[in-house]
């Protein structure tokens, strides 16, 4: 009955209700991200059904192998399947006419022609075929400002024959999480930013959240704040690495180490300068602005600076691998015909993702120039973008290392704060390695004058 629906009960009924599982919760999109959400759920009281459009993972996670590298995450995924709780499918109208919640959060990309919005369409579209009066629809993918309010709305509405705000709630509320502790990020550590359509919209939203999110919830006045506020978190970062990468080249010109600049500089409450490194990664930071500039020329504005910073960071990689070139001709090598290992696949630590990896970028770059190229992950199995480029992809470090004249660290996994530069040298098994720690984690010891070492912001020296 739709009186017993969520938009049309109240927030404490709306709060017991899913603690007493019963709702049913549809997540679209079993990424990452997905997964987290959807454990969340889980851990909080509701039924849950999990739609993805990959069948092999679909049927992966039916029968208990969870992809995700969070204990909390496959557990609660598990324990759900276990209870009856959980069920996983790649029927998403199936789905939608069976769940009383839907929430969307599905990847989007950006392409050579703008955002590609395919994923969404067909989540959204799946949702509204089942879309039932009373129902509630939640958001939660990055969008540009005003996809919500028009592409979304448009959808639901013209599908269903339903009112958004009237006879359905349609909230937006973009994830904030880092996959790796995106539970503690879900549940302890950010407020959850709620928008919707209409008053009601908002008030479900407020009172779903509060249920699940410790640290509050932080209301605004439309959807396109809320998908706005997401892109502007994101491009403040980017615009700062990028600040941070700069200021580093320079300061290695300089013969100044700028982690010392920067631990200086930040003494001063309005100082944040960033961490530099070896260019950014992920489905996140470097599509956001993307994003932006795509909004901004359609209104015909550009954005100048955001812009601008985005080159840099695209840059960065092909400039750490200028430093490997100019390493080896002061150690009287050519980077034609060396060995060169790079540490760390992923885009970012201890985790086993590679999307828009500056490693890639790296190692193109390298094998340019006519460097030999191994790749070091512990968490990454597969990369058919290094397998087509012609470098090797390996999870054992000493055989990685054996013969190498260069050495970069480009992703901060925990096992590479555990090695020195005389560990990397003893691997290599060289007179003379050049080492650039673009992530700044090696312990930095003296070997004899064998180790040429530099890093993102540090000038060369001999160790």
């Amino acid at each position: 009955m739709a009186f017993m629906k969520p938009f049309f009960l109240g927030s404490e009924d709306i709060k017991r209700y899913v603690a007493q599982g019963r709702f049913v919760v549809a997540v679209y999109g079993l990424g990452g991200v997905g997964l987290a959400v959807a454990a969340v759920w889980l851990r909080h009281g509701a039924r849950v059904i999990g739609v993805d459009v990959d069948r092999g993972k679909v049927d992966m996670i039916d029968d208990g192998e969870v992809p995700h590298p969070e204990g909390v995450v496959r557990d609660s995924v598990r324990a759900g399947l276990r209870e009856g709780r959980f069920k996983a499918t790649y029927d998403g109208v199936w789905a939608s006419r069976n769940a009383d919640i839907m929430d969307v959060i599905v990847p989007l990309v950006y392409g050579s022609e703008g955002p590609d919005f395919s994923a969404l369409d067909s989540a959204v579209g799946n949702v509204a075929k089942g879309l039932s009066r009373g129902d509630v629809v939640i958001i939660e993918t990055s969008l540009p400002p005003g996809t919500t309010e028009g592409r979304v709305r448009e959808v639901l509405e013209g599908v269903s024959g339903l009112v958004a705000g009237e006879d359905f709630g349609l909230i937006y509320s973009p994830e904030r999480v880092m996959v790796g502790h995106a539970v503690e990020d879900i549940e302890v550590r950010y407020p959850k930013i709620v928008s919707g359509i209409g008053a009601r919209s908002l008030e479900v939203g407020e009172a779903i959240y509060s249920l699940m999110c410790r640290a509050g919830v932080v209301k605004v006045s439309s959807p396109r704040v809320a998908e706005f506020e997401k892109l502007a978190e994101g491009v403040y970062r980017d615009v700062n690495i990028a600040l941070a990468n700069e200021l580093a080249r320079l300061s290695r010109l300089l013969g100044v180490d700028f982690d010392e600049v920067i631990e200086a500089a930040n003494s001063q409450p309005y100082s944040h300068i960033h961490r530099p490194g070896v260019g950014v990664g992920g489905l996140c930071i470097p599509v956001y602005p993307r994003l932006l500039e795509w909004v901004a020329e359609s209104l015909g504005v550009r954005l100048e600076l955001v812009s601008l910073a985005r080159g840099v960071n695209d840059f960065q990689p092909m400039y750490i691998s200028s430093l490997v070139a100019e390493g080896l001709s002061m150690l009287g090598s050519n980077i034609r015909g060396s060995r060169v290992a790079l540490l760390g696949d992923a885009f970012r630590g201890d985790v086993g993702v590679t999307t828009l990896t500056p490693t890639h970028v790296i190692a193109r770059s390298l094998m340019n120039m006519g460097a030999e190229v191994v790749v070091h992950d512990p968490y990454v199995k597969r990369d058919e973008y290094l397998s087509r480029a012609g470098a090797r992809l390996s999870s054992d470090l000493r055989e990685s290392l054996a013969g190498c004249e260069a050495v970069v660290v480009s992703t901060d996994h925990s096992i590479y704060k555990e090695l020195s530069t005389c560990d990397i040298l003893d691997m290599c098994s060289r007179s003379g390695v050049v080492i650039v720690d673009g992530k700044h984690v090696l312990r930095v010891e003296r070997c004899g004058g064998r180790v040429l070492y530099t890093g993102s912001g540090r000038p060369w020296t001999r160790l």
